[in-house]
């Protein structure tokens, strides 16, 4: 029971792949699917962990890792094929850089922290799943019989696109503001 939740993550990460693919090749409905499953399975990995005190050190790296591959792995591709703006996934990158470019820099002074998210960082995850849960709904033929929708006359699409820019701006400013404390800390 103890190495099913990182069995849980991993399966995560090989669905990162088959929804690229499913989004490149036109298949939105099967990538939304696979994106809803991959969603699933990180609230599920999270339960098992927490409630069967199966926390682990390899599950705390993979699970961050799983959801950054997915996320930025389904938002370029959304970006590829013209459904979402570069503009929007040039920011989202650029924030999980700079997040992964600290953590390496905290290694490389032989300071190391730990890696837990901020209460903002899972609120701006929370909110760009819900983006590309969005755009692969409203886009995917025949789900939930949105087809008819044009994706960029609606207000849903607006609002989310709005809130994944403040969350990441404030996530990536609140990263900022913790390492600039880390770092001016006497060794």
């Amino acid at each position: 029971m103890r190495s099913l939740p990182n069995v849980i993550t991993f399966a995560r990460l090989l669905a990162v792949p088959l929804a690229v693919y499913c989004i490149v090749s036109g298949d939105l409905e099967g990538a939304f699917w696979v994106f809803v499953a991959a969603g699933v399975s990180d609230a599920v990995d999270g339960a098992i962990a927490r409630l069967c005190d199966a926390r682990t050190a390899l599950g705390a790296f993979l699970d961050p890792l799983a959801d950054k591959a997915l996320l930025v792995s389904v938002y370029l591709s959304l970006a590829g094929i013209g459904l979402l703006p570069l503009w929007l996934v040039g920011l989202v990158v650029f924030r999980d850089l700079l997040i992964v470019g600290g953590v390496l820099l905290s290694y490389a002074l032989g300071r190391p922290v730990a890696i837990r998210p901020l209460y903002i960082s899972k609120l701006n995850t929370l909110v760009q799943l819900m983006l590309a849960t969005w755009v692969l709904a409203v886009n995917g033929p025949g789900l939930f019989g949105l087809e008819s929708l044009h994706l960029f006359d609606l207000a849903p699409l607006a609002l989310l696109e709005g809130a994944v820019v403040l969350t990441t701006l404030l996530s990536g400013a609140s990263y900022l503001l913790y390492g600039h404390r880390l770092f001016r800390q006497p060794e």
